[in-house]
């Protein structure tokens, strides 16, 4: 007797190949069959109307810290996902040392840059492991709902070898060393490569540059080098925020060819405005090719609307002369804003037509989503400068006040734009280059500013069965097949027999993410930005069912994915 069978629906089998009517059936964790299947089974889906697919795969979360207080991973697979990868950018939360500081210092640059509550991180991580190895440990304890991967990050290599240095100077000879073996340590445990950035916008609790940001070129491709001793791994980074300098591009192809690995990057935005820009970061995949290398652009598939806070200070920091001010503690932070001349002197800044991202500035066109004060409720909803219209202030003036009796906690930004069909055509053709991936949901983090963690239903729902600018068949591709291939995913990213039972059943009519909201289930009582979605009625994780009816079950049959075990050395 079978242990699961999917009956009557279509295959779609995540190669792009044309659909096909077919049962499933699985057993012990893998698919057995795919045709007619008449044997029994201990449990049966009805699929009639709908389509099999593979699990989708999401290669850019930061999982790291919310897989200790939910295992499930929620949302993510409601919409889908059935296996991920996390410990991007560097930011990992393993190895540690044995000073108590290193980890209280990873914990609050998290919060920093990665918009997790320090609450949560103290309430709902248990610290309680030196290696990565004793890491991976406390997980598959616990189990996981999904397959997780994850990369071991600089930052914390850094952190450990140099103490408080890490964020002070370059390292030393032999500090580099030890950081190579660190990520020896971290790759033999079954570290799926190494991730690293240079982003502006990434800064610590105290305002000062991470510590991969303190780094040298040379230092990123000493340690790419060692990831290429060890199968089945990968290079993952950020290299700039905005247009590339030539220096980023010739960082990333030498750390791919030191390596003899793929390296994808975050995060390329498409619109039909900037063909220009991707041209020219696309073309660092042709530059490493013709040097024996791979770099691939992780590109978002689907409008995002930012909540940004003068709390956290997360991409208003990347304005020029922002900076330092949002990178100050709290209480400097409340006490600059109330003050209405070094107010004016911060919005004087970000008004410069020098600045590249000055369209954060237009205070007037963004909307207040969430406010404290009691006095604020009348805003929630409105514009800023529906706001200052009301109240005859500047629309910075009137924002800050708003800011400051929240004590910073106001959300405001940009709501979710519609797409159009040449919004998504654009994508549509990067999406198909060779050079590109479709990724980057920062599933796990940034629980107050954004939601891309819907990204599959999003792409499913508008671009596929709203606008029909491809098919079913070549969107479940390209976020199935391709990404486990960038990856070098053993057995998984497609539906063939033998391989393991990673399914989705989805229901073409009806399958949309729902809107985002707050929800406050996170440890410490703090909230995240959430949505469930509809018409992925099923989805099975090594065969047993973690989404039964769209709803979640309580099990949690995931493997923690450890590289040339679970993966194969990815094709350059």
């Amino acid at each position: 007797m079978l242990d699961v069978v999917i009956r009557g629906g279509e295959v779609v089998d995540g190669t792009g190949a044309p659909r096909r009517r077919a049962d499933v059936g699985i057993a012990d964790g893998r698919i057995v069959q795919i045709g007619t299947v008449d044997a029994e089974a201990a449990h049966t889906v009805d699929a009639t109307g709908k389509l099999v697919a593979p699990g989708f795969v999401d290669v850019h979360t930061h999982f790291d810290a919310q897989v200790f207080w939910d295992n499930a991973l929620t949302p993510s697979p409601l919409h889908g996902v059935t296996t991920a990868f996390a410990g991007n950018c560097g930011f990992t939360v393993a190895p540690l040392s044995d000073d108590p500081a290193d980890a209280e210092y990873l914990l609050r640059m998290l919060a920093r840059v990665e918009g997790m509550p320090v609450e949560t991180l103290r309430t709902g991580v248990p610290w309680n492991w030196v290696s990565t190895a004793d890491y991976f440990e406390r997980i598959e304890s616990a189990g996981i709902g999904i397959n997780l991967g994850f990369m071991v990050g600089h930052s914390a290599l850094r952190r450990v070898v140099m103490g408080a240095d890490a964020t002070r100077r370059e390292a030393t000879p032999e500090e580099i060393g030890r950081m190579q073996d660190l990520l020896r340590a971290g790759l033999e445990a079954g570290g799926i490569g190494f991730s690293s950035s240079y982003a502006r916008t990434h800064n610590d609790a105290d305002g000062n540059m991470v510590p991969s940001r303190h780094a040298t070129l040379a230092e990123l491709v000493d340690l790419a080098r060692v990831v290429g001793e060890y199968p089945g791994t990968s290079l993952e980074i950020i290299p700039q925020v905005g247009p590339f300098d030539q220096w980023a591009i010739d960082l990333m192809v030498d750390m791919s060819v030191a390596a003899q690995r793929p390296i994808n990057w975050n995060v390329m935005a498409v619109s039909p405005f900037n063909r220009d820009e991707n041209a020219a970061k696309l073309a660092a995949g042709d530059l490493a090719r013709s040097k024996g290398g791979k770099v691939v652009a992780l590109t978002i598939p689907i409008s995002l609307g930012t909540r940004l806070s003068f709390a956290s200070g997360f991409i208003l920091d990347a304005m020029p002369g922002w900076e330092d001010a949002m990178g100050s503690p709290r209480d400097a932070k409340l006490a600059l804003l109330a003050d209405p001349d070094a107010r004016h002197a911060l919005d004087a800044r970000a008004q410069d037509p020098a600045n590249p991202l000055r369209m954060l500035a237009d205070w007037k066109s963004k909307v207040v989503f969430d406010v404290v004060a009691p006095e604020n409720q009348q805003y929630r909803g409105l514009t800023v400068g529906e706001i200052a219209a009301q109240t005859g202030r500047d629309p910075f003036d009137a924002l800050c006040e708003i800011a400051v009796a929240d004590e910073l906690l106001t959300s405001f930004g940009t709501p979710t734009p519609v797409e159009s069909v040449d919004d998504w055509n654009a994508r549509l053709e990067v999406w198909r280059d060779e050079r590109a991936v479709i990724g980057a949901s920062d599933a796990g983090a940034h629980f107050d500013l954004l939601g891309s963690f819907n990204y599959t239903t999003g792409v499913l729902g508008r671009a596929v069965r709203g606008h029909g600018v491809c098919s079913y068949e070549e969107a479940i591709h390209l976020m199935t097949q391709v990404q486990a291939e960038l990856y070098g995913l053993r057995e998984r990213g497609v539906l063939r027999e033998d391989w393991h039972a990673d399914v989705i059943v989805i229901d073409p009519e009806t399958v949309a993410t729902d809107d985002i909201a707050m929800r406050f289930d996170l440890p410490g009582d703090q909230g995240r930005l959430y949505a469930e979605s509809t018409g992925i009625d099923h989805v099975l994780v090594n065969g047993t069912p973690i989404v039964t009816d769209g709803e979640l079950t309580t099990n949690r049959r995931g493997t923690l994915l450890r590289a040339g075990r679970d993966t194969d050395t990815p094709a350059l």
